[in-house]
């Protein structure tokens, strides 16, 4: 459908420019939630791997996959957040669950996940809904991303993400 109206392009670009996702190169949007802070880490790799449910088969799997990495990525001076629009709760009796390591920030309201470009239209069995494309970014000690895994594959996703840092 083309645009018929000035306002009409308006209101298009502002939707594309909502869903345009970040580049390595770019700032990396300030993430705040809890007590975590990301322009609090600068001076340190942070990545940030945003995921759409705790305690669902996939994102299980990715979060444990970071768990049993946790060290390895501590040896290359990096920090490990994990991203979701659960509330705060959720996300505690998550980590609890699995003893998983490291920060959690809660996205209720996906503002973060739009910033980062990770809040998308999906369809499951037919159906349309808006949530999280499953996406890590690594952001770099300056505050820019380095690194963009979209559409991310669980199996071996942390060791692909260990892999791209530098030493």
């Amino acid at each position: 459908m083309a645009p018929t109206a000035v306002s009409d392009v308006f209101m298009l670009s502002s939707l594309q420019s909502r869903h345009m996702s970040l580049q390595a190169g770019d700032r990396a949007p300030e993430i705040k939630g809890g007590s975590f802070q990301l322009s609090k880490l600068k001076g340190k790799t942070v990545v940030v791997f945003f995921f759409p449910k705790a305690d669902t088969p996939g994102c299980t799997k990715e979060s444990c996959e970071f768990r049993d990495s946790a060290k390895k990525f501590a040896k290359k001076n990096a920090e490990i957040v994990g991203l979701s629009p659960d509330k705060p709760e959720a996300q505690a009796k998550f980590a609890e669950k699995y003893g998983l390591p490291y920060t959690f920030v809660p996205d209720p309201d996906h503002k973060i996940a739009e910033a980062y470009g990770v809040w998308k239209e999906k369809s499951m069995y037919g159906r349309k809904y808006m949530g999280i494309e499953r996406t890590t970014f690594v952001i770099d000690p300056q505050g820019k991303i380095a690194t963009v895994f979209e559409k991310v594959k669980v199996a071996g996703h942390a060791e692909a993400v260990l892999e791209s840092l530098a030493t």
